[in-house]
C-alpha cells in the first residue's frame, strides 16, 4: 500500500493549534508587562507625613521618560486636583526628575499622587502613592485598577507586536531562502504566496500599532484609536517616527517582492539572473536592515547601557532570527506544496541556519549581559526567567535542527526525468497538472481523429477525459515522491522545528516588553535605600505661622534646608505677612534639637539679606533623625514668640 504525506492544511492546522496552546500557556499567567523605566524615588516619599504643604511634588526615574501635560496629578482627600498642572523638567546630568507645582493653602490630610509616562523604550509606565500634610486622613480617591498598557487595547497591541515580528521573519527569511538557497522557488506559487502574506502581515500589524499607540499609552479606550489629535501626538514621538519609517521601508520591500517573483523568476539567461540576484540581495539586505532598525531605534536597545553598540547588535540579532525562522517557514511550505524541492536547496539552507545560530549566540550573549547584568537578576527577575525559557527553547530548536540535518543527508534527490527536462517541474503541482492535461488532451484528440471520422469526435469530452488522466498521473507521481521515508522524516522534523519557533517568537515578543533585569534590580536597590540615596539633593521646606500679639505680629516663617540631609546645609528664612508680602522683623533665631539622641539645642544665627529674607550657610546637621526646629521671631522691642515643628532630616 502506498503511503502519502500529510496534507498541508491538516499539518498547518495542527501547527496552529499547538502554537496557540503553548502561547496561551505562556501568556495566561503573565502579569502586565513592566517597562524599562522605573520610579526610583519621590519627594515627598510614599507614605511620608510632612509638617507643612510642599511647593511641589517631584518624581525620580531610572531613565528618561516622556511626560504629557497631564502626566502627574495630585489629588486632595476629596479627590479634587491639588496641583497646578504644569510639569517641570528637573533633570540634571544622570538624574531624571520631573515635578508638578502644588496650589497654595492646601489643608492637612492625605494626598494621592497618580502619574503616567512613556519609557524611552516605548512602553508605558504608571503608578500612584500617597503622602500626608500634618497628619493622615481618610481619602475618597479611588486609584485605577488598570495596569498601563493593559486591557483590550493592551492585548490587541501585544498581538500586533507578535504579528509584526512574525511577518518580518517570513518576509525577510523567505526572500533570503529563495535568493540564497532555492532560486527556482521564485516561480513556485505557494512560496510566492507565503512571502507576500508575510509582507501583508507586517504592514497590517504596523498600521494597527500606529493606530493603537495613543490609547495604549494613554486612556486605554479602543475608541481613541481613531482620534486624529492622538495620532498626531504619536507621530511626534520616537515610536511614532519608527513605525512611520517602517511603513515607508515596506514600500521598498513591496518593490523587492515584485521584482523577485516577477522579473527574476522569468529570467532564463544565467548571467542576467545572477546579476539580478546580486542587485536584489544587496537592496534587500539594506531594506531588511532598515526595517530591523525601526525596532532597535525605539525599544530596549536604544536606552540604557551602550546604546551605540546595542542598536547594531540588535539589528544583526533580528536579521539572524528572520533568516532562520523565516527560511524555515518557507522550507516547510515548499516541502508540503512543492515536494520536488532539491536536496541541495535544503543543504544550503542548513548552512544559512547554522550561520544564523552562530550570530544569534554572539548577539544574544551580549544582549543578555547588557539587560541582565548579574546572576541574581537572571534567576530573580521576570526578565531573567523569560530569558532562561528562551535559551531553553533555543536549545530544543537547535536539537531538532540537528535531526533535520541528518534527514537532509539521507535525502535522496527526487529529480525525475520529467523534472530534468522541464524547468517548471518544481512549480505548483496544479499548474503542472493543467499543462499535462492539455498535452494529453491534444494527443487524445489526435488519436481519436485518426480512428474515427472528424464529425463523430466530441472534442470537449475528449479534453475532459484527458484532464482526468493527467490529474491521476500527477497524483500518482506526487504519492511516489511523498512515500520517500527520508522526505517524510524531514517534513516531520521541520514541522516540529516550526512549532517550537512559533513559541520562541512569542517568548521573544513578551521579553521585549518586559523590564530588563538590570534595571529592575537597580530600581529595587534605589527604592529600598534611605533618604538621600533614593532622592538625592532633596531640600526640606517648612512653613510655620506665628502671632506675637503686637502690631504686625501675625505672619508666616518659611524655612528651607538645602540639600536637606546630614552635613552642611544652606538655610534660607523668609518672613511674610498673611497676604504673602515680605515682613521686616528686627530679629529671628533658630535652634535645632534631636531629642532622641539628646543632641542640642544647636543655635543658628542667620544673617539678614533683605526685607523678609534671612540666610545662614554651613548649618551642620550631625546625624539623621527627627529634628525639632525652633524659630523665635521678634516683631518689636517687647513682642516675640517661639514656634517649633518636628521634621525628619537625612
Amino acid at each position: 500500500m502506498t503511503t502519502t504525506a500529510p496534507r498541508l492544511g491538516n499539518a498547518l492546522a495542527r501547527l496552529l493549534i499547538l502554537a496557540a496552546a503553548l502561547l496561551g500557556t505562556l501568556l495566561a499567567g503573565a502579569a502586565p508587562a513592566s517597562a524599562h523605566a522605573a520610579l526610583t524615588g519621590s519627594d515627598p516619599k510614599d507614605g511620608a507625613v510632612v509638617a507643612t504643604a510642599p511647593k511641589e511634588v517631584n518624581l525620580t526615574f531610572s531613565e528618561q521618560v516622556a511626560m504629557s501635560a497631564d502626566a502627574i496629578r495630585v489629588l486632595d482627600p476629596a479627590g479634587r486636583r491639588a496641583d497646578t498642572g504644569e510639569i517641570r523638567d528637573l533633570c540634571s546630568g544622570s538624574v531624571v526628575r520631573y515635578g508638578v507645582g502644588l496650589r497654595a493653602g492646601l489643608p492637612d490630610g492625605t494626598y494621592t499622587v497618580a502619574w503616567q509616562a512613556v519609557s524611552s523604550d516605548s512602553h508605558p509606565v504608571a503608578g500612584a502613592f500617597t503622602f500626608s500634610i500634618g497628619a493622615p486622613s481618610q481619602t475618597s480617591v479611588a486609584l485605577p485598577d488598570r495596569a498601563p498598557g493593559g486591557g483590550l487595547v493592551g492585548a490587541l497591541y501585544g498581538i500586533a507586536r507578535y504579528l509584526s515580528y512574525a511577518g518580518f521573519a517570513v518576509l525577510v527569511g523567505g526572500g533570503a531562502f529563495v535568493l540564497a538557497c532555492w532560486p527556482r522557488g521564485a516561480s513556485v506559487r505557494p512560496v510566492q504566496q507565503t512571502v507576500v502574506r508575510g509582507w501583508l502581515t507586517l504592514t497590517g500589524a504596523t498600521l494597527a500599532m500606529l493606530l493603537l499607540r495613543s490609547p495604549y499609552t494613554g486612556s486605554g479606550k479602543l475608541s481613541d484609536a481613531f482620534d486624529l489629535a492622538g495620532l498626531k501626538a504619536v507621530l511626534e514621538t520616537k515610536t511614532g517616527a519608527a513605525l512611520t519609517s517602517r511603513l515607508l521601508l515596506l514600500g521598498a520591500a513591496a518593490l523587492f517582492v515584485a521584482v523577485l517573483f516577477g522579473a527574476y523568476a522569468r529570467r532564463t539567461d544565467p548571467k542576467e539572473k545572477k546579476d539580478l540576484a546580486f542587485g536584489l540581495g544587496l537592496g534587500g539586505t539594506v531594506v531588511a536592515a532598515g526595517i530591523a532598525g525601526t525596532w532597535a531605534l525605539a525599544e530596549h536597545a536604544s536606552t540604557g547601557l551602550q546604546p551605540g553598540i546595542a542598536m547594531p547588535v540588535d539589528i544583526l540579532h533580528l536579521l539572524a532570527v528572520a533568516a532562520w525562522l523565516g527560511g524555515l517557514t518557507v522550507l516547510l511550505v515548499a516541502l508540503y506544496r512543492a515536494p520536488s524541492v532539491e536536496r541541495s536547496a535544503v543543504e544550503r539552507f542548513s548552512k544559512v541556519a547554522f550561520g544564523s545560530v552562530a550570530v544569534l549566540a554572539a548577539t544574544g550573549l551580549y544582549q543578555s549581559w547588557r539587560q541582565v547584568g548579574s546572576w541574581s537578576a537572571l534567576t530573580g527577575t521576570r526578565y531573567g526567567q523569560l530569558l532562561l525559557v528562551k535559551i531553553g527553547l533555543m536549545a530544543v530548536l537547535i536539537g531538532i535542527a540537528w535531526i533535520s540535518r541528518r534527514w537532509t543527508r539521507r535525502l535522496a534527490d527526487q529529480a525525475t526525468p520529467e523534472a530534468d527536462g522541464n524547468p517548471e517541474a518544481d512549480g505548483d503541482p496544479e499548474e503542472g497538472a493543467d499543462e499535462a492535461a492539455q498535452e494529453t488532451a491534444q494527443d487524445a484528440e489526435a488519436a481519436q481523429g485518426s480512428e474515427e471520422p472528424a464529425e463523430a469526435v466530441d472534442p470537449e469530452r475528449a479534453a475532459q477525459l484527458a484532464r482526468q488522466r493527467a490529474a491521476v498521473a500527477t497524483a500518482r507521481r506526487k504519492r511516489e515522491r511523498d512515500a520517500d521515508p527520508e522526505r517524510a522524516g524531514l517534513r516531520r522534523s521541520v514541522l516540529t522545528e516550526a512549532a517550537v519557533a512559533v513559541v520562541l517568537l512569542a517568548v521573544t515578543t513578551v521579553l521585549t516588553s518586559t523590564e530588563p533585569g538590570r534595571t529592575e534590580e537597580e530600581a529595587g536597590r534605589a527604592t529600598s535605600a534611605s533618604g538621600p540615596a533614593a532622592v538625592p539633593d532633596r531640600p526640606v521646606d517648612i512653613r510655620l505661622p506665628f502671632d506675637t500679639g503686637g502690631v504686625d505680629g501675625k505672619g508666616v516663617v518659611r524655612l528651607t534646608f538645602d540639600p536637606g540631609r546630614t552635613g552642611a546645609n544652606a538655610l534660607h528664612i523668609f518672613v511674610e505677612r498673611p497676604n504673602g508680602k515680605p515682613l521686616d522683623v528686627p530679629e529671628i533665631k533658630i535652634a535645632l534639637t534631636l531629642e532622641a539622641k539628646d543632641v542640642g539645642p544647636l543655635p543658628v544665627a542667620p544673617d539678614r539679606i533683605q526685607t523678609g529674607h534671612w540666610s545662614a550657610s554651613g548649618v551642620q546637621i550631625p546625624m539623621p533623625g527627627e529634628w525639632k526646629i525652633q524659630v523665635t521671631v521678634r516683631t518689636s522691642e517687647i513682642d516675640q514668640t517661639t514656634i517649633d515643628k518636628n521634621v525628619k532630616i537625612g
